[in-house]
């Protein structure tokens, strides 16, 4: 195994030992973290590690609303997907945009399409749907009905 990576495996076990990491393979690393962690966990991945947010992907589960950050190594090639269950009840996360310029527009399709509430966001104008389209009308839910 590269040894930046794990020095990275270790580092993210001592500062956040509750976070749960999964080895998928040797480019893909999966780490559960609650979401009041995803500031922190992604400056110590961005600023302390060097990696870069590549893309966030948002799921509607039947436990809740996911997020998973794909974060990459690409000197080694190799993806950390840092994952957040958000609870529909509350559908609400920090925002990553104030600290990734990247993750302004992916945010923003994440809360047109699911629903979820980005807290800081500068903008969370729609990107995809038309101006008359409802506010509450969220197509990538499970329960979205046409």
């Amino acid at each position: 195994m590269n040894q930046l990576i794990s020095q990275i495996q270790t580092e993210l076990k001592k500062k956040f030992p509750d976070a749960k990491i999964f080895e998928h393979n040797e480019r893909r690393y999966y780490i559960t973290i609650p979401k009041e962690k995803i500031g922190n966990m992604t400056k110590f991945l961005y600023q302390e590690k060097g990696l870069r947010l590549a893309i966030a992907t948002g799921i509607d589960t039947r436990e809740g609303f996911e997020i998973i950050y794909h974060f990459s190594l690409d000197s080694a090639g190799t993806l950390f997907n840092v994952k957040v269950l958000i609870p529909k009840d509350n559908p609400t996360i920090q925002s990553l945009a104030p600290i990734f310029e990247s993750a302004n527009w992916i945010e923003r399709e994440i809360h047109e399409l699911l629903g979820i509430n980005f807290e800081g966001h500068p903008n969370m104008k729609p990107l995809l749907t038309s101006d008359d389209w409802p506010e509450d009308k969220h197509p990538l839910r499970r329960d979205y009905e046409q």
